[in-house]
């Protein structure tokens, strides 16, 4: 009787893990992954092809970081270019840890994922493809120049999704 209840226990975890990562909202979700730090010249890009102009979307920023990321916040420059080659730029600062240095963001490991946002009710005005790039924009106080590179940085993604 022990095994038939192991196999049940069995069932209900891969069943329970199925319908966990389905993800009806997921439009488009990717990484970039990093060897544990994110250089200045690494600008982080992804294509998309996008055709629904009348939809509202959430645009997100994706980033997994461990323990030896040495800040509380994460500076970032975004830059949207649409099929017509007009490019949106934004500077961003995102808290990635609390005031005690413990990182933010959801995982059991020493790496964490922050799911951060970049646009909320975004409509995209035109069809065809587009391009988002991300670089970092991480300097030391008092410095001037930013950070030749940042450790604890394993990979930063982008996501779409549609609003419920």
């Amino acid at each position: 009787m022990q095994i038939k209840n192991n196999s049940y226990l069995w069932l209900l975890v891969i069943l329970g893990t199925i319908l966990i990562s389905c993800d009806n909202n997921q439009v488009f979700d990717q990484y970039h992954k990093l060897d544990g730090s994110w250089s200045k010249n690494d600008t982080i890009r992804f294509d998309f092809e996008q055709t629904d102009t009348i939809n509202p979307y959430n645009l997100f920023l994706n980033v997994r970081n461990n323990k030896d990321f040495p800040f509380n916040n994460l500076f970032v420059i975004v830059s949207l270019k649409n099929p017509k080659n007009e490019i949106k730029i934004d500077t961003l600062e995102y808290q990635m840890a609390y005031p005690d240095g413990k990182l933010m963001g959801e995982g059991f490991s020493d790496v964490k994922e922050s799911k951060l946002w970049y646009q909320e009710n975004f409509t995209f005005k035109k069809s065809g493809k587009y391009q988002v790039e991300i670089v970092h924009a991480l300097r030391e106080t008092g410095s001037i120049t930013g950070m030749d590179k940042v450790d604890g940085v394993t990979e930063v993604g982008f996501r779409i999704e549609k609003i419920k």
